[in-house]
This record gives structure tokens, sequence and C-alpha cells, in this order.
């Protein structure tokens, strides 16, 4: 007996079974949006056109939920759509931590905590792999944190560049950062008790057949 684990196919919270098509209009959001995360580090690091840097942050962050409100209304949801979607996330929150980190936006500590959380994230994808299973399905919390996060980072970079701006959209955007981190971190721990479950279930699988 291999040990791997069968997985059943998912589906979406309205039902659609994920499919194998590549050209969709999900898709293409989220290839524009991947798109973005490269110009933001040219604009907001090397170009320094911090008012371009903010619009493009802004329209990469509020479109986070249009690729999926797209697949599921229009029956468009991917295997690829599943895998795009949270890597543009998490390419938009890395990149933008970084270049705020490397400009002095936010602390190292805050870019420290969220790093921390993506490194656990990391090995318990690596046991889940190695027992047979892809990664879970997003958390509504996971998804929750990240919309909060995509939200507070232009809101930051306001404050930081414009100064008029700063004492309100400082309050703003930090609030929305804090409780993002908080979210973050709760939806790590809720994929780690998820993957220990997964792994015991295997286990004993693998115990009972022995």
């Amino acid at each position: 007996m291999s040990g791997r684990a069968e997985q059943p196919q998912a589906r979406d919270s309205v039902g659609h079974t994920p499919d194998d098509r590549v050209f969709t209009w999900p898709n293409l959001i989220s290839f524009v949006r991947l798109l973005g995360v490269p110009l933001f580090l040219f604009l907001f690091l090397v170009a320094r056109a911090d008012v371009a840097a903010i619009v493009v942050l802004a329209v990469g962050g509020t479109s986070d939920w249009v690729d999926g409100w797209i697949a599921r209304r229009l029956g468009q949801v991917s295997r690829l759509g599943e895998l795009l979607d949270p890597l543009a996330d998490r390419l938009y929150i890395l990149a933008t931590l970084v270049a705020f980190t490397a400009r002095e936006v936010v602390p190292w500590q805050f870019t420290a905590a969220l790093l921390a959380r993506e490194l656990l994230l990391l090995g318990s994808l690596g046991v889940l792999r190695r027992y047979g299973y892809g990664p879970p399905p997003v958390h509504y919390v996971g998804k929750t944190a990240t919309f909060l996060l995509l939200a507070a980072f232009p809101i930051l970079l306001l404050a930081a560049v414009v100064s008029p701006a700063a004492t309100a959209a400082g309050a703003i955007g930090w609030a929305l950062a804090w409780w993002g981190l908080v979210l973050y971190w709760i939806a790590g721990t809720l994929y780690v008790i998820q993957a220990r479950q997964l792994v015991r279930a295997v286990r004993g699988r693998q115990g009972a057949a022995a």
C-alpha cells in the first residue's frame, strides 16, 4: 500500500467542479494581477513613482475578489484558477512587504511576522504533499486576512507619501494591517490543524492495513 491519499474532486461554494480550462476570464484577470507585481516593484523601488505605485496596489488589491466572483458567476472555475488566485495574492503581499521594508514604510518586525506565517504554511504543505495531499482549500478566514492586507497596503503607502493624509490614512491603514496579520496567523493555525488531521488519518489507515 502506497499510503498516498485519494482526494475527492473539490467543489466551490456553489457546487462548481474545477476543470482543466486555461483560457477563461478569471484566469486572464489573475494573469494581469501577476503582471502587476513586477510593475509595482519597478514603480516603487526604481522609478520612485509613488502615486502610480499606489494606483497599481489599489487595483491589485480591489481586484482580488473579482476573478473568483466571475468564475462562480460564469461557471468558469478551473484548477489553474485555483492556483493562480492565491499565488497572485501571496506575491502581492510578499513583494509589497519587501518593498515597504526597504523604504521603511513598515517596520521589519511586521514583515518578519508575516514571513514567519508563510514559512509555517510552506512546511505544512510539504508534509501534506508527502502524504499525497495537495494544498488545502482556501479558508474564509485566510481570504478575509488577505483582503484586509491588500486593502491596507495602498493606504499605508498613501500615508507615507502624501503628508496631508498621513494621520488619517496611517490610522486606517495600520488598523487594517494589524487585523489582517492576526487573521493571517489564525488562518495559518487552522491550516496546520487541518494538515495534522489529514496526516493522522493516513497513518491510521496505514496502521490498520499493516
